[in-house]
């Protein structure tokens, strides 16, 4: 077991830096998402909330499917050739799995947004501060100690979802597995995989109770 240590910790790699990824462009995009749905122009409310429900209705695997296999189908355009199929195959993951991100984040920061007083708004607002400046200096700092539980659990989810990108023969800690587990014929490799998923998912875990613990002294 102690042989495949590294093969794993190389799929690892992959699996971390996909999810930090992913995840932290999802957030921004999601931002953007949500103040979209929650925006009085009808336009952009029924855009951004069909983009939602799209994402939110449809599974992740599907999406990481079209992305991956039928967008470049469509159009030349959404063909990506760095030169490196690994390298296309992660980029691919990436914006299927940022996508699907946004989708889930935008409804967690609508909720954490509206669950801030409405009188704080309407108080910025009689003190002179425009709309961008209330939301910026005001309900998103408060938003984001409420956010931080519920975006460490799709963290943690997205991580474990990860794990999907093996089907597009991208080589995280799943694909390392089945790939160790071919050359070996040892269904043991699945031992220290799952010691390694339960490692990683626990860091994490450690990290957003702390920040969840942090920010929770000023509620």
């Amino acid at each position: 077991m102690i042989s495949w240590i590294p093969t794993l910790l190389m799929g690892a790699r992959i699996t971390i830096s996909l999810t930090v990824l992913a995840v932290s462009a999802g957030l921004v995009m999601s931002l953007f998402i949500a103040l979209g749905k929650m925006s009085k122009n009808v336009i952009i409310n029924k855009t951004c909330s069909a983009y939602i429900f799209f994402f939110r209705g449809t599974p992740l695997l599907m999406q990481l499917y079209f992305i991956y296999y039928a967008l470049p189908m469509i159009s030349r355009a959404f063909l990506i050739q760095t030169g490196s199929a690994e390298v296309d195959r992660f980029i691919y993951a990436f914006i299927a799995y940022s996508l699907n991100c946004a989708a889930y984040c935008a409804e967690i920061i609508r909720a954490a947004i509206q669950s801030i007083d409405k009188g704080q708004f309407e108080a910025s607002r009689a003190l002179g501060l425009s709309y961008a400046q209330t939301f910026r200096l005001v309900i998103i700092p408060q938003s984001i100690r409420r956010l931080i539980p519920p975006v460490g659990n799709e963290f943690i989810m997205m991580l474990k979802d990860a794990s999907l990108v093996s089907m597009i023969a991208l080589v995280d800690i799943t694909k390392a597995t089945r790939n160790i587990e071919g050359s070996t014929r040892s269904a043991l490799v699945y031992i220290p995989a799952m010691i390694l998923y339960l490692i990683i998912t626990w860091i994490f875990s450690f990290v957003f109770h702390k920040l969840e613990k942090k920010y929770s002294v000023y509620e």
